[in-house]
């Protein structure tokens, strides 16, 4: 796993042993950012819940973002983020948060807004909805603002949540991605 362009192009990252964490494949991660790119440029605020590595925020970084919270429940997994953002020369702009997505959106509520939310939840995760559901009603991101769900083929996600509405659907062999846009 490596950070495909920018500032930190060609940087490898570290992953957790054993099946606990799931990073997206490169090849999705580059038809992702291939798909954002021609959206528009990554710029401004990121949330990257279930940050796993953390590979989708540094990414982000490395692209011109010019901030990232990573959100990741495991204390080893954050100290593994920690390490991927002390590596790819990335720490001054990012935040780790070692706490469940579930009390990290309830703690933000009304607080921040993101210019791009990411979410890789544990694969065919059950509350996938609920935590799509959360992001939207709890108006994270400004009008414009995206999110991005990383998820299994096997689950169906709403073309709409909200003020959310889907603008890109992918699906690349047993992995898909969805972008939302916030409307007015």
């Amino acid at each position: 796993m490596r950070v495909i362009t920018g500032t930190a192009k060609g940087h490898r990252l570290k992953a957790p042993k054993g099946l606990g964490t799931r990073p997206m494949l490169d090849r999705v991660k580059e038809s992702l950012f291939s798909v954002l790119e021609w959206y528009r440029p990554i710029r401004g605020r990121v949330l990257d819940l279930y940050a796993g590595t953390g590979s989708l925020g540094i990414e982000c970084l490395s692209r011109g973002a010019t901030q990232a919270d990573f959100v990741e429940q495991s204390a080893h997994v954050c100290r593994i983020i920690r390490d991927n953002v002390t590596h790819t020369k990335l720490s001054d702009r990012a935040r780790i948060h070692c706490k469940p997505v579930p009390r990290y959106l309830r703690e933000m509520s009304g607080h921040a807004a993101y210019d791009i939310i990411i979410m890789d939840p544990p694969y065919a995760d059950p509350h996938i909805e609920t935590t799509i559901r959360a992001v939207t009603e709890l108006q994270l991101g400004p009008v414009g603002g995206l999110l991005i769900v990383g998820h299994s083929p096997r689950v169906v996600l709403a073309d709409t949540y909200g003020t959310w509405d889907r603008r890109k659907f992918r699906r690349l062999g047993d992995s898909c991605f969805s972008i939302y846009e916030r409307a007015a």
